[in-house]
């Protein structure tokens, strides 16, 4: 998002249907995989408990998204590979539509938004633009370092 964001400041691009188009497919892509996840998800764990597939993964992921689905979704957005799997995973727990949609709307805004506008704003910035590499990837270490964080403590707390 932040280099499409760059890529239009340099006037390569309009940066409103920019904007306009990938809030829209953000929002799409989440739709599918929560609805991949609400049709799919149960028939998955109706087979017997195995290795990755258990019952009380479900139940756990039912009560989950009932008390903090919405943040969730919208925090999600802002991490890799967590994206991925928020909007499958809130399918699977049965999170209510309306609920979800709203939080993916104001997710995919948010996520859209901060990231092409920082990079439209940004990349005029000569720092930012001779850095641009560097900049690339604090951005996806800001990105992952929740995922590492939470790893870790979980691994401390387990131990």
């Amino acid at each position: 998002m932040f280099t499409v964001g760059v890529v239009a400041g340099a006037g390569e691009l309009n940066i409103i249907q920019i904007c306009i188009l990938l809030v829209v497919f953000s929002i799409l892509g989440d739709q599918n995989g929560y609805l991949l996840g609400r049709h799919t998800g149960p028939r998955i764990f109706v087979r017997p408990d195995s290795l990755l597939f258990k019952h009380e993964y479900v139940t756990r992921t039912n009560r989950f998204y009932e008390k903090h689905g919405g943040k969730t979704l919208i925090y999600a957005k802002f991490v890799p590979i967590v994206r991925t799997f928020a909007p499958f995973m809130a399918g699977v727990g049965r999170m209510q539509y309306a609920r979800f949609l709203s939080f993916n709307v104001i997710g995919g805004l948010g996520w859209v938004l901060s990231m092409t506008l920082a990079g439209y704003y940004l990349g005029a910035i000569p720092v930012i633009r001779s850095n641009f590499e560097k900049v690339v990837l604090g951005i996806v270490f800001v990105s992952v370092a929740p995922l590492a964080l939470q790893y870790f403590r979980a691994r401390r707390a387990a131990s």
